[in-house]
């Protein structure tokens, strides 16, 4: 949560711009109806219009007794070359009419921009806000120091370390906007990471022009804590309907699929019919419900732990969108590091995107570093995972124990019995009841990819361990296939011998009765 001067806003949070000249909704009507505690506007503009009053405050001039943050004059800078103002004179006005959070007037980079014109904004901003902090020192709202590069990552690295080396509060990447514009939701990924791997984990990260609620999931997912846009009344001004899913014509609706207090009382067609400016505030007002609505959806997603499954589904809202999910894998260790841990729900698995969860992240990182198989066991024995879970308790597994016992007495001690499944690959008999390895759900069939992962975790297992032998009891399954061959290779440089049992049927009596036949004749040999 931020912790103003003014009151405490509880984070992810979405700021509605609010256009201090000219505003469909007021922001008073956004606190009292739409329950918007923190709103944006731009300082820059309220100096040009605002600035020859003796007197100005922010809140009084807005109506608004929420959290009110100023932005600098920053976009104007990266549209129209330049503002009206110095870096200097834009902190006191700031600080002046009473903002609960101020930016520093930086130079954003853009996009599309050479690299020598990218290190000049990177370092213009750097001094720029070396240049603030004698100003800002002791004051008592939250500064904002913005982070610049683009899509240049290793600029947008060197200046979020520099950056945050300094004592702002808040933290903001600069120039996504025309990334996102450009559905270009890889590189927003990638500029997110550089600046948040690389920024201190204590303060927030604010994301300038993030508004559309189709990717504020993505946007926390990736640690944004803040975002701002006014494009809740921009595309209403072009006959843009917001949905969480994407952007439909209002021309184009025959219904309106949403449960706002507009949508409950019009009909699509009445829209269209209004007047242009009550169309407009029509719709402002619904693109604004919508955004809202998302951040709700998002603040309960994560106090339920089920943020990955609102992601995966509005990751389905457009190609562009999938493919950032796919490529948040690369960073799928970052995300694990900055999540937390057991939430008492269920884990779902539907493609090899869910991968990249941070609960199949943290398990496969403690089975690596915490854990070790019983000290005196010689032998693996790896069986296809049973349908029910926990698996220790299936009736198939219950069988195959009593039979293996029967037959071999004491030597059983010498087992060791993990199972194989998708996403995780190895589970142990005496890990198979710990939270995720038995509450989880996949989609059938999985796809290759996931197979792939899955049994290169098996492969991993048999590397890292100390047995004299394994045993592999499998179906003839594509994920069996690929355990075997996995696990084929690993016992090669490991230089111990695999046997292998597969079955169409691998728990069934035959199956279970030459795969303990094998047992049988291995054992003496291995003691």
């Amino acid at each position: 949560m931020l912790r103003t001067k003014t009151g405490v806003v509880h984070t992810p949070a979405f700021l509605p711009v609010v256009n201090p000249v000219s505003q469909p909704i007021t922001p008073r009507r956004m606190m009292e109806e739409f329950r918007c505690r923190i709103v944006i506007t731009n300082a820059y503009i309220l100096k040009r219009h605002f600035g020859e009053r003796e007197r100005l405050d922010v809140h009084e001039l807005l109506d608004y007794d929420g959290v009110v943050a100023t932005d600098s004059g920053g976009y104007q800078v990266l549209v129209y070359g330049g503002v009206e103002v110095t870096p200097e004179e834009i902190i006191g006005f700031q600080k002046a009419i009473g903002s609960d959070i101020a930016v520093i007037l930086d130079v954003p980079t853009g996009w599309g921009v050479t690299r020598s014109r990218a290190e000049w904004t990177v370092e213009e901003t750097l001094r720029r806000a070396e240049a603030a902090l004698p100003l800002i020192e002791g004051d008592d709202r939250l500064w904002v120091g913005p982070v610049q590069g683009g899509g240049h990552l290793d600029l947008v690295e060197r200046s979020a370390r520099a950056i945050g080396s300094m004592p702002f509060q808040v933290f903001a990447l600069g120039s996504p906007t025309q990334v996102m514009e450009r559905y270009l939701f890889t590189v927003l990924v990638d500029m997110v990471m550089a600046a948040k791997l690389n920024l201190p984990a204590d303060r927030p990260l604010h994301l300038f022009g993030a508004g559309h609620p189709m990717m504020f999931s993505l946007a926390v997912a990736l640690g944004c804590d803040v975002f701002d846009s006014a494009a809740y009344a921009l595309f209403a001004r072009r006959g843009r309907y917001m949905t969480p899913s994407g952007t439909k014509r209002l021309k184009d609706l025959v219904s309106l699929p949403c449960s706002c207090p507009v949508c409950r009382s019009h009909e699509a067609s009445e829209l269209r019919e209004m007047l242009r400016g009550e169309r407009i505030r029509a719709l402002t007002e619904h693109n604004l419900y919508v955004s809202m609505a998302e951040m709700d959806a998002i603040r309960q997603a994560i106090s339920e732990g089920a943020l990955w499954e609102l992601l995966e589904v509005r990751s389905r809202a457009h190609p562009a969108l999938a493919s950032a999910l796919k490529h948040l894998g690369r960073y799928r260790k970052a995300l694990e590091k900055s999540s937390p841990s057991y939430k008492g729900r269920g884990v779902f698995i539907f493609d090899s995107a869910s991968l990249a969860r941070p609960e199949v992240t943290r398990h496969l990182r403690r089975m690596e570093s915490n854990y070790e198989p019983p000290g005196d066991a010689r032998t693996l024995l790896m069986v296809q995972a049973p349908e029910a879970k926990p698996y220790g308790r299936a009736p198939q597994f219950r069988r195959l124990r009593r039979a293996v016992e029967g037959a071999l007495g004491d030597a059983s001690t010498d087992i060791h019995v993990c199972f194989y499944a998708a996403p995780f690959g190895v589970v142990p008999l005496e890990l198979s009841e710990t939270y995720p390895l038995s509450q989880f759900e996949t989609a059938d069939p999985l796809e290759g990819e996931t197979l792939r992962f899955a049994s290169e975790q098996v492969g991993r297992y048999v590397e890292s361990t100390k047995y004299y032998e394994a045993v592999l009891l499998r179906g003839v399954d594509k994920l069996g296939g690929l355990v075997e061959g996995r696990c084929m290779e690993a016992c090669k440089k490991r230089g111990i011998r695999l046997t292998v049992v597969s079955d169409p049927e691998p728990w069934s009596e035959a199956a279970l009765g030459r795969l303990v036949a094998r047992l049988e004749a291995l054992l003496p040999e291995a003691r």
